[in-house]
């Protein structure tokens, strides 16, 4: 009986692992325009209301802000950019979220519709204070 050998991984898988952005400007360079100039804004609103300290990252792929622990994510796709603010800052303002699809830690803003900059930081301060509730 012959064995079966095992089965290769997909080569788009192998050279999209392989490829992956080591940093957010390398990121941010893959990133076709309208998103990129949406994408930018939010990391404007970001940076603009995180600590001085806090430091811009690559986490599971894409950019992200970190000050010990990481304190938000974003990411570009063809018809919206997401925040991932984690769960429990999606449920603190899920009635200012209600126009937005959103999911366990995730919101979703169409590029079809102006960046709610004031929204966006609003949601990262809120998980600043999560976070330094949890120091104390």
């Amino acid at each position: 009986m012959k064995k079966k050998k095992p089965a290769k991984r997909p080569s788009s898988t192998r050279s999209a692992a392989k490829s992956a952005p080591k940093t957010v400007d390398h990121y941010f360079a893959r990133v076709p325009e309208p998103a990129r100039g949406a994408l930018t804004k939010i990391r404007a609103a970001i940076r603009s209301v995180v600590p001085p300290e806090a430091t811009e990252i690559i986490s599971y792929g894409i950019p992200a802000f970190k000050q010990k622990r990481v304190l938000v994510w974003y990411a570009a796709f063809s018809d919206h950019c997401s925040l991932f603010p984690t769960a429990a800052v999606v449920e603190e303002f899920k009635d200012e979220l209600k126009g937005y699809s959103t999911s366990k830690g995730t919101i979703h803003f169409p590029l079809s519709k102006p960046v709610p900059l004031a929204l966006i930081k609003k949601l990262v301060k809120g998980r600043v204070r999560q976070e330094e509730a949890k120091k104390r």
